[in-house]
Formats: C-alpha cells, sequence, structure tokens
C-alpha cells in the first residue's frame, strides 16, 4: 500500500469522524432545545398553578382559590328513618372544592371559600331544593300532605341548605318522612354523636 493510498484513508477517517461528530452535536442539541421547551411550559404551569386566585376550570361558581379553606361538617340524610350512606364509592370525592372522603359518608370536607351544599349535592348527581330530595335514578321524596323533608343547621330548622356553606363543626339533619318531635330530637342527638373526621 502506497502513501497516496494511505492518505486517502486516513482522509476518508477523518472526514467521517467529523460527520459523525457534527451529526451527534446536532441531535445533542436538538434534544436540549426539546427538553428546554418541556421545562419553560412545565415551569410555567406550576406557576399557574401556584398563583392561581380564580377558579380553576370545573370549579363552582364564585368559589376562592382552591386550599383557601378546609372545614369540616357532620351529615345524617334520613329518608323514611333509613340512613343514607355516602361513604359508598359512587359518593367519594366527586369533587376537589367539597366532598367526602376516605369511605367515610359522615363528614363533609370543603377546600375553597364559596362553596355551597347545593354545590355538593349537584357533584354527586343528587337533587336538593326546598321541597324534594331526588336520588340519582329519578326516584324523589318530596313534601306533600303525607311527609315532610326538612333541614336542620346545627338543630335549627331551616327551609334550605343549597346556598349554604359549611362552617368547621357545624351538624346538618335532612330528614324525609312523618317522624313527630321526639324522633326528629333522636335523629338530631344521633347526628350530635356523629364523629368528625378531619
Amino acid at each position: 500500500m502506497g502513501r497516496k493510498e494511505r492518505r486517502e484513508r486516513e482522509l476518508k477517517r477523518e472526514n467521517y469522524a467529523t460527520k459523525h461528530s457534527a451529526e451527534k452535536r446536532k441531535q445533542t442539541l436538538i434534544a436540549v432545545g426539546v427538553f428546554a421547551v418541556i421545562a419553560v411550559i412545565v415551569g410555567y404551569a406550576v406557576w399557574q398553578f401556584a398563583n392561581m386566585t380564580e377558579t380553576a376550570p370545573g370549579g363552582p361558581e364564585n368559589a376562592g382559590a382552591l386550599g383557601s379553606e378546609h372545614s369540616h361538617a357532620a351529615i345524617l340524610v334520613k329518608i323514611f328513618g333509613d340512613e343514607f350512606d355516602f361513604s359508598a364509592p359512587a359518593y367519594q370525592i366527586k369533587s376537589s372544592w367539597i366532598h367526602f372522603e376516605g369511605r367515610d359518608g359522615t363528614t363533609v370536607h370543603k377546600h375553597s371559600t364559596g362553596v355551597t351544599l347545593g354545590y355538593l349535592f349537584e357533584t354527586l348527581g343528587l337533587g336538593i331544593d326546598d321541597q324534594c330530595y331526588v336520588f340519582q335514578d329519578g326516584r324523589s321524596f318530596c313534601t306533600n300532605e303525607d311527609y315532610t323533608l326538612r333541614y336542620f343547621i346545627n338543630g335549627e330548622p331551616v327551609a334550605d341548605i343549597r346556598d349554604y356553606e359549611i362552617n368547621e363543626d357545624d351538624r346538618i339533619l335532612i330528614t324525609y318522612g312523618a317522624e313527630t318531635t321526639e324522633e326528629i330530637e333522636s335523629q338530631l342527638i344521633e347526628l350530635e354523636s356523629q364523629p368528625l373526621i378531619k
């Protein structure tokens, strides 16, 4: 093998190494650029979330920032004397703003100012108003000549609870039927004995 051939081989190797090095450098720069764009997007999203003062998408109207409050209230719903079970999976954490959690069906957790009981029941697929309590399947229990839907907050009767915002340690009774005063008193005592899971 002559000098000329050896020199040509060396040039080919150098050209290949230079091309290979340039290609590798190009791929590295593209990867760094992609990661930088991803980092900027993630950083911006985190900053937006951390500085969120308005209601987040999907939240209730007039609600404060998520985490602006953390209140707990005990609730008891009795339909013809039978307790409604909110501990079932169908009623657990349906909204970040207000919910039942941890397989407990007796403590309402509210995580924002401006969130009402009406919104809680809406997220659970249950209808309530001043006359009716409506199950997800459409069965309704409405005040009529024989039976009455009643609401009590901290032992006091109220006409409607949809616009009520719970406060720490509230006790809420919803009862439907033809209960006597003594039976209502018994339900209020049962509600008072329920532990609050905080």
